[in-house]
């Protein structure tokens, strides 16, 4: 029952009266999908906040409770909620700032708009994570102040922060002009030096793995680098030297930054570590000659970043499309194409550059209906699923190619009923069809009965508004929940059986 009552909370069907009966019986799942209901009343929120009041803060972040709804004394997470959205009242934050809870006032510190008073009396909290989190989340006066604040875990969340200014951030990568840290959350709790066993044993720590502090704080300042090497705001003049830091992370990170010099991204692409050359391959930083050289790198991930780049040439994307594993996606390359190069990619005689351009989803008519004929069933694969396919053009990409096909164009969004009733049937059978067919809108009530029959498609079809009401109600009694829950959300399930159910005590 409880799996049905969950189902019949999210029915679109479900009746005001009967939404009223489920608030009454409400427990915190069932309150999770009525909360998320379009037609909940501003009374019905009240009720059911009133009800389960763990309820409240998705009731707050949906919009159904408001400021005039609610008690910051008794409701105090929704009353975070409407602060985190900036609808929340500043007397408020006032008095969050001084609630017992840590984790309330760790959640008010990130939230926008604070009253500078708050602001001033978070960052001067007794516990460290809360002023870390007022670091990583306020305005740069605040921020610049914060950078010297003498515990090393806070000026790591300065780094953090994009509204850092940018001679701060120089300065906490350096460490000139800046005071020692006097203290981590390692030394904070251990007899230093100290290194946290990654298989530690205690249920109660919540130390990193291999957090360490031999009095220098070097895990921390470890991580305070790494986020002002990821800030873009930091000056690329402060962190190009980590280009030869022994730490593969550091180096890792700067591999991703926009701004780098040209002789840093050569000097990264020889890394030893290939995780680093592969986010370097899709860096908008690399010029051409960088590109072509990565191209011939022996590791086949760093090949296929080098697909994403933006600005990869299209004969050394075409190359890639052969020898790496790019997948059915849009490189970004592709989706900016000129019409001609769309036109010189459509045409060409590598079925490897007809299959990139094959996956736009706005190719002119006359290129996606001269594509739909390619006698390579991969070229054929990337476009089915392109919109304005008529049913005989989808028809014969499924005749000609057969079982490499019909599983992309079961997804075409212009498949006809008809089409999809003879996929589900196509010997020999392809099982992902199925699934596709249940998530189908033109899907029809036989071809959804044949999708029941499968695992995975089972849960999917369940929920299908045309799947017939008496295969619904029979589904109500299924062995996985799943597919009980799905079936009563659906909204062709009759209005009788909908009563029935809700009714039930």
């Amino acid at each position: 029952m409880h799996h049905t009552r969950c189902g019949l909370a999210a029915n679109p069907a479900l009746p005001s009266e009967l939404v009223d009966r489920l608030i009454s019986v409400a427990d915190d799942d069932i309150a999770t999908e009525l909360a998320s209901r379009a037609d909940l009343t501003t009374a019905q929120a009240v009720a059911l906040a009133e009800r389960v009041d763990t309820c409240t803060v998705q009731l707050a972040y949906e919009g159904r409770l408001t400021a005039s709804d609610i008690d910051p004394y008794r409701w105090p997470d929704a009353a975070l909620a409407l602060l985190d959205q900036g609808t929340g009242r500043p007397e408020w934050a006032r008095l969050l700032a001084v609630d017992p809870a840590r984790e309330r006032r760790e959640k008010l510190a990130a939230c926008p708009g604070l009253p500078s008073d708050v602001v001033d009396t978070l960052a001067a909290d007794a516990d460290v994570r809360v002023v870390a989190e007022v670091a990583l989340w306020t305005g740069p006066d605040v921020a610049a102040r914060l950078a010297a604040h003498p515990h090393a875990e806070v000026r790591r969340a300065v780094a953090n922060n994009e509204a850092t200014p940018p001679a701060v951030l120089a300065a906490l990568v350096t460490g000139e002009q800046l005071p020692a840290a006097r203290s981590c959350l390692v030394c904070d709790r251990e007899e230093i030096p100290f290194v946290h066993d990654p298989e530690c044993p205690r249920h109660d720590c919540d130390l990193l793995p291999g957090a360490s502090c031999d009095g220098s704080h070097e895990s921390t300042v470890h991580a305070m680098q790494e986020a002002a090497l990821r800030n873009p705001a930091t000056p690329v003049e402060a962190v190009v030297g980590f280009v030869d830091h022994p730490s593969t992370l550091l180096r890792w990170t700067l591999a991703a930054r926009h701004d780098l010099p040209q002789r840093v991204c050569e000097r990264l692409a020889t890394d030893p570590v290939p995780g680093v050359r592969a986010d370097l391959a899709e860096n908008p930083a690399i010029d051409e000659a960088l590109i072509r050289t990565l191209a011939r790198d022996r590791d086949a991930d760093v090949r296929r970043r080098l697909a994403h780049h933006p600005h990869v040439p299209l004969d050394v994307l075409t190359d890639l499309a052969r020898t790496a594993k790019i997948g059915n996606t849009l490189l970004p390359r592709i989706a900016a194409s000129s019409p001609a190069e769309v036109e010189e990619l459509a045409a060409s005689s590598d079925p490897a550059a007809r299959m990139l351009v094959a996956q736009r989803r706005d190719l002119p008519p006359g290129i996606r209906d001269q594509l739909a004929d390619d006698p390579d069933a991969k070229v054929v694969k990337a476009l089915a699923p392109h919109p304005g396919l008529g049913e005989a053009q989808l028809r014969a990409m499924t005749g000609r190619h057969g079982t490499r096909v019909v599983a992309e164009v079961a997804t075409n969004p212009d498949a006809p009923s008809a089409l999809l009733d003879d996929l589900v049937r196509h010997q020999p059978a392809v099982r992902r069809v199925l699934l596709e067919v249940a998530r189908h809108p033109a899907a029809s009530a036989s071809a959804l009965l044949a999708c029941l029959a499968n695992e995975r498609a089972r849960p999917v079809a369940a929920g299908h508004p045309a799947l017939p009401p008496t295969a619904v109600v029979e589904l109500l009694s299924d062995a996985d929940p799943q597919v009980v829950e799905a079936a009563a959300a659906n909204p062709s399930l009759p209005p009788a059986v909908i009563s029935a159910l809700a009714s039930r005590p």
